[in-house]
């Protein structure tokens, strides 16, 4: 059963100044500028908010692979392109919502998968999704 965050506890990390190059690599600077609570960057209404994991890989074009964790948010109001959690036929889905003049539809980023039409059917919009974390090390 999903549990909505209440209020996360408070989390502060070493926030170092130095941006880390995704290139060549430069000088060492362990110049800490601040602490960083991730609860304030990724969550921005904890009584809104939930997590679920990724399972399968219909949304792998767009990065978000098998074992993510999704932070999803029920208080914003679903648009078109929007990546969103959805419930059709009593199964969660992950994909993009596309609002066209005569249909909507969920998309999926893996042309291995079908769209799916939404009609009368039922299917609902759980919330949107708005951070991705994946995990690099297994350890």
């Amino acid at each position: 059963m999903l549990q909505p965050v209440h209020k996360p506890p408070k989390l502060n990390l070493p926030l170092y100044s130095s941006p880390v190059p995704a290139g060549f690599p430069s000088p060492a600077d362990d110049h800490i500028e601040a602490k960083l609570d991730l609860n304030l960057h990724l969550i921005k209404r904890p009584a809104a908010t939930f997590f679920v994991k990724v399972q399968g890989d219909s949304m792998k074009d767009i990065g978000i692979f098998e074992g993510d964790l999704l932070i999803v948010d029920r208080s914003i109001d679903p648009k078109s392109d929007d990546i969103v959690i959805a419930i059709q036929h009593g199964e969660l889905t992950v994909k993009r919502l596309k609002i066209l003049t005569s249909k909507t539809i969920l998309s999926a980023e893996n042309s291995e998968f079908p769209d799916i039409l939404l009609d009368e059917t039922g299917c609902e919009i759980w919330g949107i999704v708005t951070h991705n974390i994946r995990q690099h090390c297994a350890r």
